[in-house]
């Protein structure tokens, strides 16, 4: 005699192998009638689809007498593949010898401790993480008209309410969180938590849009001070430690980073005297990329407190951004295992080639997301090229019935399962940006009529009632 959990695996797996059957979805009672005999109870049936959408194998579409049951691959919809990028990073011979090395296992790569002198050699305005003609570059990107003599934090304020959003989940992206671009702007504009995400990654979220309003709404008085740096972090950090004291303060106890040879410092009286010392560098360095990129590099190598040190350095980058009024960091569509590997260098190696050029390609991302730049930035997207009817056809069908975010979600899911697996991921961030960026002046492109598009506007404006 099988075992209750037995059989409810056993359930599950009918259920899955079912879905699979039927490519154009089934409804309940049809899923109900392929089960056979053996399977009556209809709650029990719901309790087990309901989880299957939770784990994100199954997608539920339709409405009342309509709805239907489509399988989609977890892969599918897991969130963003970190090792298919559908777009290459220009990348140096430097960068690529860096990336073979911190790629060999771990067990193949040789322990290594505290470098005191990878901080103490740094003459802020002399030593340059970044070339001249690099910085020259990204200054000519990240310039806004008319801003260069308005008060700190004024263009970020302009674009406060996207910025939230963006760099709320790329940041939180980069920390394994799973939340979609949609979940994460109906969760900081309406408020409206994920039921099938995990507190903390909500918890994360709700950090970053916190920590992101504190550099903005500060943008006069905040700087590369103790105060800035500790408040940041608690802000970051709340309701994530396991010990709360933690939050805001300078790290304690030694700490080991998953997955890295390297051993950073262990001595508290170490850690604040290095504190002080990066503090001092970072706020004499005239020029605000190369300030945002060293701290990028010092605060992880430094690890100066118990977690969410990289978390603090990605937001602290954007301090120098606020307040010279440049285009932000946004960290739009930077590939997780990238940014690892950029880390890992620095950790092992305190080589910044590779996290140098991805800071040049992410910084030229963000200068597009927001429209900022005052060049031409080369070809069009052949992602967007390639599918460009699929995506405004999901567009046109979001728009032109209303949907809401919840139902919306779920169209697109459904649309992506259509495609090459490999663009299937690609394909839902695509849809998701271009949606949250519509307005009344480029609804013409997706040949949209503008009632129609106040008409969804409104809708997806207000918070779904679950």
């Amino acid at each position: 005699m099988i075992s209750k959990e037995e059989r409810n695996i056993q359930l599950r797996e009918r259920i899955v192998q079912t879905l699979k059957e039927y490519g154009e979805g089934i409804s309940l009672r049809e899923l109900m009638a392929s089960l056979g005999k053996g399977e009556r109870d209809l709650r029990t049936l719901q309790r087990r689809l309901n989880s299957l959408i939770k784990e994100r194998l199954v997608v539920r579409t339709g409405k009342t007498n309509n709805v239907r049951y489509h399988y989609l691959q977890k892969a599918e919809v897991a969130g963003p593949a970190i090792s298919k990028a559908p777009f290459e990073i220009p990348l140096s011979q430097e960068s690529k010898k860096v990336l073979e090395m911190v790629s060999r296992p771990v067990e193949a790569r040789k322990p290594v401790g505290h470098n005191r002198d990878f901080l103490d050699s740094y003459t802020p305005n002399s030593t340059m993480y970044l070339s001249k003609p690099e910085l020259d570059r990204l200054a000519a990107k990240g310039h806004v008209n008319l801003m260069e003599h308005q008060p700190a934090g004024t263009y970020a304020n302009v674009i406060l309410s996207r910025l939230l959003i963006d760099l709320s989940w790329n940041s939180s992206r980069l920390e394994g969180n799973t939340y979609s671009l949609l979940d994460t702007e109906k969760l900081i504009a309406a408020g409206q938590v994920a039921t099938d995400k995990e507190a903390k990654e909500t918890q994360m979220i709700l950090n970053h849009k916190d920590a992101i309003e504190y550099i903005v709404k500060g943008g006069d008085y905040i700087r590369f001070n103790s105060h800035t740096l500790l408040n940041l972090h608690a802000l970051l950090s709340n309701n994530l430690l396991s010990d709360p004291a933690a939050s805001g303060r300078l790290r304690r106890i030694p700490v080991a980073i998953q997955k890295s040879v390297y051993l950073p410092p262990g001595i508290p009286q170490l850690t604040d005297e290095l504190f002080d010392v990066f503090l001092d560098k970072a706020s004499q360095i005239e020029d605000p990329f190369e300030q945002a990129l060293f701290t990028m590099v010092q605060i992880p190598y430094l690890q100066l407190f118990e977690d969410v040190n990289k978390r603090v350095s990605r937001i602290a980058a954007n301090i120098p951004f606020v307040k010279k009024n440049l285009v932000p960091l946004s960290f739009v569509d930077v590939p997780n295992d990238l940014y690892i590997s950029a880390m890992l260098a620095i950790y092992e190696l305190n080589d910044t080639h590779l996290l140098k050029d991805l800071f040049l390609w992410a910084y030229e991302r963000s200068t597009q997301r927001y429209g900022a730049i005052q060049q031409s930035l080369g070809e069009p997207d052949r992602f967007r090229l390639q599918y460009r009817d699929q995506i405004r056809s999901a567009i046109q069908d979001v728009v032109n019935n209303t949907l809401p975010q919840e139902e919306a979600s779920k169209l697109i899911l459904l649309k992506a399962s259509m495609l090459p697996e490999a663009d299937r991921t690609h394909y839902l961030e695509t849809v998701e940006k271009e949606l949250l960026a519509l307005h009344e002046g480029n609804i013409a492109r997706y040949r949209l009529e503008l009632p129609a598009f106040l008409r969804w506007r409104s809708a997806w404006a207000k918070p779904e009632i679950n």
